[in-house]
């Protein structure tokens, strides 16, 4: 994968994670009752945001101070 390939993933992956965080915060604020579903998409939200994070760890590499 290229950078730009990767930068593309990055963009997409976020808007997954604000979409599941919507869909969370719809399900928890209609009192639903489905606690499992709700489990399953913060499951979900917490893989996302590991997969952000490493393509952002590729991205911008650390500078030694």
């Amino acid at each position: 994968m290229n950078e730009e390939e990767m930068r593309k993933r990055l963009e997409i992956l976020r808007i997954e994670h604000r979409d599941l965080d919507a869909a969370i915060d719809a399900l928890t604020g209609a009192g639903a009752t489905d606690q499992l579903q709700i489990a399953r998409l913060k499951k979900r939200k917490l893989k996302l945001r590991d997969q952000i994070a490493l393509i952002e760890d590729y991205l911008i590499p650390d500078i030694i101070a």
